[in-house]
């Protein structure tokens, strides 16, 4: 026998027992009585096909998919959140036809999480019947937030747990749930983000197949004489207008047969309606004793015998336990659906229940929870009774709607100045625009516009095999790059430098280098070969010549002595000469940013721009030699490097910097300087993320406004996490464990309003550094007088190349202030160790047709 079956009746030795232990049946009973009490047995396999085919229904509808007479109506409430306690103020509910003809109004006051309980004051109002039967318009003008039904109100008013109540239940005179969906899975919402409240609307499910196994002729005989023949099938089986309905035709049919009551009937158990719901519990109840069943029996004008009471008792037993199996079957199909929708192998979820079936049969609920745990084992249920649905349940919907917008009001201003116009960016452009054209005068500006004395790009006509050095980190490449007609071929080393030698003596240093380059030699086959070098070395420097660079200072960890103010080619050509029998020949250093457009200039000729957009940002492009005031000659072109971080450093930005934005630059290690690179790059997004957050939880708006230790320490926040939350391919539930990963216990509402703060700052970045490609290119076009530019630019940087929208973003921006230049952006691959190679090649190039 199904182990869900066990719930229902069972057949001992030559008389049926009772749903429930404890109550013994007559044992005088008839086989008549025991095959009518049986057919209200249901097995685990009926539950089950009800629960698959409610589940089909339910999807079918979320997606759209239905007839002119759906089986479910899977109807969005609009209700988007539930209560997390912190809802405050006071709030009126009007709650019509709760009891019949009348109006309840109620006061409901809430206090937040630290206040005390106020209960609601209610006052209830009959309702004429010239008003019930007028035109509907005796009403006067009032402001509605939110129009709720029961269910929704079930959900809403239960107290918040562990967790929030996701799930509302409710069996009254009908049923029906309603529970929060993804509403990325609601198609006639085309809303991709967040949840809403769905309304199942399960009374009206009537699967033939599901169903018709499981109905009696008493189900038939309730259907046909209702007031809405063939409608809400399910709904009769379960809701408490029905269940007195159907224990009374079972009781008639009985007594009909001589079976019950001396086979004697009376008028008013004909008379349909006769038993009710509340008479359905009393004589259930094994508390009441039989001196309860009997009491009931004689108001319906009938005498019965002991036997006949303990029957009776039988009879509604088994109409209540199918009911509440049937309840559960459907309610395992809810969480079906929640554990799929969620991807979550194991759920959690609260159920809120409410209904005078719920309140007045307390053995419903013990036989619905034991019917969920078997249908389905993989979901933690708990059951709690809402708290006046209709009254406090709907004040804390109005409450909830009332808390998100204000929530969404405080959302926006935070997130407003981080919304740039066009006209914003367009004065970006310009004054970028300003400072490039001063730098490269040699008159006061933020933005360096430093010469690199690389005068060209690849052609395509390089050949050879070069070595280059990549210095930026702990970490040291060396590189045997082979240019040939096939392409380029590159194999590579990795060193270590220890942090003694980084911190050593610049000779030290040095040396260290070269050993590490003559290792890599000898292991290609190199030795005694003296190949043209490129250097790349990411530290801050002035270019006095292709081959000369000053230091300007160390950054990084390094703090190697005797080396500020040195050039760097000399220091590592000493090193070259102390080894001695060591043949290198150091032809270029290399900023990463040149090294990037060289790379992409190699696969494109139109490759003209170099971009990095990673832990920091910098530009450079192929500017006209006339315009370069530091270096002599007219014609011809050189590769600028603007150090475009350093935009903004005279206070032209600051109509555009934040609050936050302070205060990530008062926390930096350079206050006031870096200005532009700290609205971009990598390393600061995720501290102007985590500063926002703050502000935000301390308004109220985020996590409950509790704050928490860990987003008060700085760095917490990785700008990666930007890139993940921000990642089409992630859900919800993963953005939210990424939070929960860093100690933010949040709601899917914290969740979606993290996404945005994450978006706004992103985009501003993207939108900026839009901005100071359109002044580039727009300045390259307008240097070659050309009434449209084909251009490309080499980009590098984890920032970039990982977030999901940033490229298209600085794209569009581009197109939009630069719209007379096409711009293509190249991916860099290996810009400081291939380009390092390439500037060299190119030089080389140059060098020998200069010869010719």
């Amino acid at each position: 026998m199904d182990s869900i079956g066990s719930l229902g009746l069972q057949q001992g030795e030559g008389a049926p027992s009772c749903p429930q232990e404890g109550l013994p049946c007559p044992s005088n009973s008839s086989e008549m009585v025991q095959e009518c009490l049986q057919q209200f047995k249901v097995t685990g396999a009926q539950l089950r096909q009800i629960q698959t085919s409610l589940l089909g229904s339910m999807e079918q509808a979320l997606r759209g998919q239905v007839g002119p007479a759906p089986a479910v109506r899977m109807l969005p409430t609009y209700v988007g959140s539930t209560p997390h306690g912190t809802e405050k103020g006071d709030f009126v509910v009007l709650e019509l036809g709760a009891t019949g003809a009348s109006l309840r109004v109620l006061w409901v006051t809430l206090t937040g999480i630290e206040g005390h309980k106020v209960e609601p004051r209610s006052q209830e109002f009959v309702i004429p019947q010239e008003v019930m039967l007028g035109p509907g318009q005796q009403a006067y003008s009032i402001d509605v937030v939110a129009v709720v039904n029961d269910t929704v109100g079930t959900m809403m008013g239960c107290e918040p747990g562990v967790g929030p109540c996701e799930v509302g239940l409710v069996v009254d005179t009908g049923t029906n749930a309603c529970y929060m969906e993804e509403a990325r899975h609601v198609a006639v919402l085309d809303e991709d983000r967040g949840r809403v409240c769905i309304s199942i609307e399960w009374g009206s499910f009537s699967d033939e197949g599901a169903l018709g196994p499981v109905q009696t002729i008493f189900d038939h005989t309730l259907d046909h004489e209702s007031l809405n023949p063939g409608a809400q099938r399910f709904e009769k089986m379960i809701g408490g207008l029905y269940l007195g309905e159907l224990v009374r035709l079972v009781l008639v049919h009985l007594a009909q047969r001589g079976v019950l009551f001396g086979g004697h009937t009376s008028p008013v158990l004909r008379s349909q309606g006769s038993i009710l719901l509340e008479h359905v519990a009393e004589m259930e109840d094994p508390s009441a004793g039989a001196a309860r069943v009997h009491a009931v029996l004689q108001d319906l004008g009938l005498n019965p015998k002991a036997s006949d009471a303990e029957w009776v008792q039988c009879v509604c037993m088994a109409v209540c336990t199918r009911a509440a199996q049937l309840c559960a079957a459907a309610l395992a199909a809810v969480l079906s659906r929640l554990q799929h929708s969620r991807e979550q192998q194991a759920l959690q979820i609260a159920v809120a229940t409410g209904g005078r079936v719920f309140e007045r049969h307390p053995r419903f609920l013990s036989v619905l929870r034991e019917t969920v745990m078997l249908l389905a084992p993989n979901c933690d249920v708990s059951f709690i009774p809402s708290v006046d649905g209709g009254g406090r349940g709907v004040a804390m919907v109005t409450a909830v709607a009332a808390r998100l917008a204000a929530h969404r009001r405080l959302l926006e201003e935070t997130l407003a100045p981080f919304r740039l116009t066009r006209e914003q960016l367009a004065e970006v452009q310009a004054q970028m625009r300003e400072a490039m054209a001063k730098g490269l005068q040699g008159e006061a500006s933020s933005l360096r516009m430093l010469p690199t004395y690389v005068r060209a790009t690849p052609d395509g006509s390089e050949r050879g095999d070069f070595l280059a050095l990549d210095l930026g980190g702990t970490n040291f490449r060396v590189l045997l790059v082979r240019v040939t007609t096939g392409g380029v071929q590159i194999s590579s080393q990795i060193y270590s430098i220890p942090e003694c030698v980084a911190q050593g003596s610049g000779q030290q240093l040095f040396d260290h280098i070269v050993d590490c380059i003559v290792d890599f030699q000898q292991k290609q086959g190199l030795s005694g070969q003296s190949l043209p070098l490129g250097f790349t070395f990411s530290f801050p420097c002035r270019q006095m010549g292709l081959d000369q660079g000053i230091l300007l200072n160390w950054t990084k960890g390094f703090n190697a002595s005797d080396c500020e103010g040195q050039d760097v080619v000399c220091l590592l050509r000493e090193a070259i000469r102390r080894r001695q029998a060591v043949e290198l020949n150091v032809v270029a250093i290399v900023n990463d940013t040149v090294g990037t457009m060289m790379s992409c200039g190699y696969e494109d000729p139109h490759c003209e721009v170099g971009l990095i957009v990673g832990t920091g940002t910098n530009v450079c492009y192929m500017e006209e030699l006339r315009n370069v005031a530091s270096v002599d000659g007219d014609s011809g072109q050189m590769c600028i490097n603007t150090e475009w971080g350093a935009f903004g450093d005279d206070g032209s930005l600051s109509m555009l910097s934040t609050r936050f934005d302070a205060s990530v630059d008062q926390a930096s290690i350079n206050p006031g300087k870096q200005r532009f690179e700290k609205m971009i790059s990598g390393m600061y997004l995720g501290e102007i993320v985590r500063h926002i957050l703050l502000h935000l939880t301390s308004l109220g708006v985020l996590f409950r406004g509790q704050q928490t230790q860990r987003l008060q320490t700085r760095d917490i926040f990785k700008t990666k996490f930007l890139s993940e939350i921000e990642s089409d391919s992630l859900a919800l539930r993963q953005v939210r464990a990424i939070l929960e990963d860093l100690g933010l216990p949040l709601t899917s509402d914290d969740a979606l309003m993290v996404l945005e703060v994450c978006q706004a700052v992103s985009q501003r970045a993207a939108q900026l550094c839009g901005a100071g490609v359109a002044a580039v290119v727009e300045k390259i076009r307008e240097n070659r007088g050309l009434e449209e530019l084909t251009i490309s630019v080499g980009v590098d940087g984890t920032l970039y190349k990982l977030h999901p929208h940033f490229s298209s973003l600085v794209a569009a921006t581009v197109r939009e202030l630069a719209p007379r230049c096409v711009v293509t952006f190249l991916q860099s691959e290996d810009g400081s160790g291939k380009g390092a190679a390439l500037v060299t090649a190119v030089a080389c190039r140059l060098a020998q047709r200069t010869r010719i």
